[in-house]
């Protein structure tokens, strides 16, 4: 059974609602033709689109829904897998279809369809409504809905130079097989690369008077090396230092390149990545990590690089902020928050450092969760978190910020697919950089006893987001002011709070990036969402640092 099927199915055994079968209502739309521009691979266009979407909204209001939005959806994915010399998978995907979601008796009702004629989607917007009916009856408070001025027939596309979806698949091939191959001359015993590409076609249309049609690209390249001392037994990996980004293909190509130097031969990317360098590179760091001088544990002021920091920053305030954990609303899956609203309500809550600047932004250029108006039609924006170092606000949308005694969404509602209910999830996240002029070269310089971390690894946080442990992809020791040799089993452990307030200096926007999560799971039944996380190099003291091997 799927999600759709079942969502609709348990609506009506709980109501045994539906009524009979309503009228049409609206210019009809051939389904011969719909179905002809999906399997020709282009959409529909967005004049067919406005008329399906007024059937569906009629329909709805002609059934008593006080509110109905529509989301016409076609998703796109291509992934490409390869190990060594051998293509292991291609992966292309297509969905295309309906989900509507109603208001009705106070209480929201949502269904899917596959099925986009229009009696279906009149059908569908019906169920909607059947299934808001039957769950008021369990609702003790009304769904109070921040108002939402509709912004009329409006287009957004993420601006990329080249569609990756356009790019043939064996120059696709030929990039990983090079990747591979150059890794494997330089030091790695095994290769994995892969390729990620995602494209959304979303039309959404409201009651509130918007129609909205989005064109969402997001990319993501990867791979893991590993050396291996055969006569020990020993092996070591390093996972590429890409981020995933809001681009096309030109993310790979050079088109867009931009490198930041970093310490020990290491090279930032920002907009732009190359692939087969970082593979080089990373093949010979695998190698470098077998001999690397194991940790001791203690107290260290640690350097935390961008590609590194942005998971920190996810774990331990993207999430915690998100107002339907604060709530308990996800905490039989994700957890709950130890940011909870009393902390808030005191205007004074101690997050971090007066250095810490922490902004939700779904308008930053080339990250993942940047587009032009979220799932609820709602325009993107910025807005602070954390300020100075003082929890400020969370992140909420239409229907939640009335709790938080605000008139206005933040504009950060999305679903995965168009048959899954739209709901809060993260906007970008991301740490403000430094006003004074600094690099990570200078940053280092100040440091007496401390580790340079690069690079996202294991991790563990508590269900409240609070307590945790972070590992890393290279770890590199600084002895007064230099570094001094590569280190090994190297985490850190603190909370939240105590490591926010350890934030001691920061580098400047020249040093800026971004870190990536193409697949945050999130919900029940769960949904993936992909986010960005920036920053610029920071540092942290008195972090308190363990050894991961037990080889002191």
């Amino acid at each position: 059974m799927q999600r759709r099927d079942f969502i609709q199915l348990s609506g009506l055994g709980i109501g045994g609602l539906l009524t009979a079968s309503i009228p049409v209502l609206g210019n009809a739309v051939s389904p011969e033709y719909l179905l002809e521009a999906s399997g020709r691979g282009v959409g529909i266009d967005n004049a067919a689109k406005k008329r399906l979407a007024d059937i569906a909204l009629n329909a709805a209001k002609s059934k008593g829904a006080t509110y109905t939005d529509v989301r016409i959806g076609r998703y796109l994915q291509q992934f490409v897998f390869t190990r060594e010399a051998k293509v292991q998978n291609i992966a292309n995907a297509e969905s295309f279809g309906v989900g509507i979601r109603v208001i009705a008796n106070g209480t929201w009702g949502f269904a899917a369809t596959s099925d986009v004629t229009p009696q279906a989607i009149a059908k569908c917007a019906e169920t909607a409504v059947a299934i808001a009916k039957a769950n008021a009856r369990l609702q003790t408070e009304p769904v109070q809905l921040a108002p939402q001025k509709g912004v009329g027939e409006v287009t957004w596309k993420t601006p990329i130079k080249k569609n990756a979806f356009e790019i043939p698949v064996q120059e696709k091939i030929d990039l990983l097989m090079k990747v591979n191959s150059e890794a494997m001359k330089n030091g790695a015993a095994f290769v994995t690369s892969n390729l990620f590409f995602v494209n959304e076609q979303k039309y959404f249309a409201s009651t509130d008077g918007s129609y909205i049609d989005q064109d969402v690209h997001r990319i993501w390249p990867t791979f893991t090396v590993s050396a291996v001392d055969r006569a020990v037994g020993k092996f070591k990996t390093r996972d590429a230092l890409s981020s995933p980004m809001g681009m096309g293909y030109e993310y790979l190509d050079g088109l867009a390149s931009e490198k930041i130097a970093a310490p020990n031969g290491l090279v930032g990317y920002r907009n732009s990545y190359d692939m087969v360098e970082d593979a080089i590179l990373g093949a010979k760091q695998a190698k470098e990590k077998l001999t690397a001088k194991t940790v001791q544990p203690g107290k260290y002021d640690l350097v935390l690089d961008p590609n590194h920091l942005g998971l920190t920053i996810h774990e331990s305030v993207g999430h915690p902020t998100e107002l339907d954990r604060v709530l308990g609303y996800e905490a039989n899956y994700a957890g709950t928050s130890f940011a909870t609203l009393d902390k808030w309500k005191t205007k004074n809550f101690n997050y971090g450092s007066k250095l810490v600047n922490i902004v939700a932004d779904k308008t930053q250029p080339h990250t993942l969760g940047t587009v032009g108006y979220d799932d609820e039609g709602v325009p993107c924006k910025e807005w602070d978190l954390i300020k100075d170092g003082i929890l400020v606000n969370y992140q909420a949308i239409r229907d939640q910020v009335a709790i938080l005694g605000e008139k206005e969404s933040n504009g950060c509602c999305y679903a995965d697919n168009w048959d899954s209910v739209q709901f809060q999830r993260m906007p970008n996240v991301s740490l403000k950089a430094g006003s004074e002029k600094r690099s990570v070269f200078d940053m280092i310089k100040g440091v007496d006893k401390g580790i340079y971390i690069i690079g996202r690894g294991s991790y563990s946080i508590d269900q409240q987001r609070y307590n945790f442990q972070f590992g890393g992809q290279l770890f590199y020791e600084i002895k007064n002011g230099e570094i001094v040799g590569m280190l090994d089993d190297v985490a850190y452990q603190s909370n939240t709070q105590e490591f926010w307030n350890s934030c001691a200096q920061l580098c400047d926007k020249d040093d800026y990036r971004t870190f990536g999560s193409f697949f945050d799971g999130k919900g029940q039944p769960s949904q993936v969402s992909a986010v960005s996380h920036g920053s610029a190099t920071t540092r942290f003291n008195g972090v308190n640092v363990i050894n991961t091997g037990r080889k002191i």
